[in-house]
């Protein structure tokens, strides 16, 4: 019979056995344990992931005009970045195809429209992904929404977010362009009164057509995330159609 130091506990032992099948040294690797707020994304996730139908479209959008304006505004002392500008176009298209505002209510078993235009803007922080609030985005100015979402970062990466500022919300948009990332799928907020995200890719350049001449441009693709249970095809489709033009007609955000 062994003695009870030779006994080594199940998972212990079925790890080793793992890790020793693998080829790799049981001495070469390390657990590391989650944060709570890892713990809590990691089970929001897989519950999104089980229980809400996710259906995705996606579109190019045509940066050259936006780029453009945004250099004329730098020039005029208005600080704008690109995302800052995004959340302008979400939120003007949000208000303009309210049906994309909405989620599906579980209990009730039905869409639930929100009243105010919400953005959710993801900040990678040491703790985990959190998603602190624009509220009413739709009626505020650009450089409004540049301070602000700069400040939301800067205290979200501090620990020093209020409650109401990262829950709730009608709407995520997630970027990672700035990772070099040209386009990715995001999954939905399971929490409170979403049913989809935009997921936002870097520029790139592409060579298209015009009038039978190749011309260069920077193109963006977005891909929209979304609740089948809240939203129709052709719901999306007009919201990505509208979020495009705002986009390439850049002056339709200031007006």
């Amino acid at each position: 019979k062994p003695s009870p130091a030779a006994v080594k506990p199940a998972q212990e032992t079925s790890s080793a056995a793992t890790m020793e099948s693998s080829g790799i040294p049981e001495d070469e690797y390390e657990d590391i344990p989650h944060t709570t707020v890892r713990k809590i994304i990691a089970k929001g996730l897989l519950d999104s992931k089980n229980n809400f139908p996710h259906q995705y479209a996606a579109i190019d959008v045509n940066l050259d005009s936006l780029l453009g304006f945004r250099k004329k505004l730098k020039a005029m002392g208005v600080a704008a970045s690109v995302n800052d500008l995004i959340i302008k176009a979400a939120a003007m298209s949000l208000r303009e195809v309210p049906q994309m505002n909405s989620y599906w209510d579980e209990t009730a078993g039905a869409v639930v429209q929100n009243d105010s235009v919400d953005i959710a803007v993801a900040v990678a922080t040491d703790g985990g992904l959190i998603t602190p609030l624009v509220r009413n985005a739709d009626s505020k100015k650009v450089s409004a929404i540049n301070a602000e979402v700069k400040d939301l970062a800067t205290r979200a990466r501090s620990n020093k977010l209020k409650p109401e500022e990262f829950q709730g919300g009608s709407f995520t948009i997630s970027n990672l362009g700035m990772f070099g990332i040209s386009e990715f799928t995001a999954i939905i907020n399971p929490y409170g009164t979403q049913g989809s995200i935009l997921a936002i890719g870097g520029g790139k350049e592409k060579v298209q057509l015009v009038s039978s001449k190749p011309v260069s441009s920077t193109v963006m693709t977005a891909s929209l995330s979304v609740d089948g249970r809240a939203y129709g095809g052709e719901t999306v489709g007009v919201f990505l159609k509208s979020f495009r033009a705002k986009l390439q007609n850049p002056g339709s955000l200031f007006m």
